[in-house]
């Protein structure tokens, strides 16, 4: 078995701090991530369709710190995405709003540091965290409008349009369609 094969069987193989794809990790993040958070959070180049950040690198530490209670509650998981190969942060990603048998995600940024097809990976591990590890069986989330390249990644992926507000397009991708999708997604990354 190769070493990318290998690596596709443990892509489930999680615990409560981290998950390990083919490519990147995702881990909780800490409040020492305060400076990198903060930084990708202020960038008008990864931040176009986020909500607007305030305050200081200091105030992103003490959120941090209040998020890890959220965290210890199981009711919000933020995640810095990283490199497998040698742990350099490249993303962000955070799962929130859970309900009896969905979740929400979003908060997703991946820097000039992410390898090729980390926005497919990535989305595989918030996938595997939500629908494997939380055993929830749908994912809702929404999109701006104009964020062209998002909409279209998760037209790809095969998430569902649901509906449209003034600002943005809402999607549903179920658990039955992660599990039908896996293996073909698995398949691209693992012939990247």
């Amino acid at each position: 078995m190769t070493a990318i094969a290998m690596r596709m069987d443990l892509m489930t193989q999680i615990d409560d701090s981290r998950i390990e794809g083919v490519r990147l990790a995702l881990r909780l993040a800490q409040p020492s991530d305060a400076a990198y958070i903060y930084g990708l959070r202020i960038d008008p180049t990864y931040n176009r369709y986020l909500s607007e950040v305030t305050g200081t690198v200091q105030d992103q530490e003490d959120w941090l710190r209040r998020y890890k209670e959220r965290e210890a509650k199981g009711s919000e998981y933020y995640f810095v995405i990283e490199r497998l190969a040698d742990a350099q942060p490249c993303g962000l990603v955070r799962l929130y709003d859970f309900e009896a048998d969905h979740f929400t995600w979003g908060s997703w940024i991946l820097d000039q540091n992410k390898p090729a097809k980390a926005a497919l990976e990535s989305a595989l591990l918030i996938y595997v965290q939500g629908f494997e590890r939380l055993g929830l069986q749908k994912s809702v989330f929404d999109v701006r409008k104009n964020n062209e390249r998002t909409l279209a990644f998760h037209n790809r992926f095969g998430a569902i349009e649901t509906g449209r507000n003034a600002l943005d397009v809402l999607f549903e991708y179920t658990r039955a369609q992660f599990e039908k999708d896996k293996a073909k997604h698995l398949e691209v990354l693992r012939k990247y």
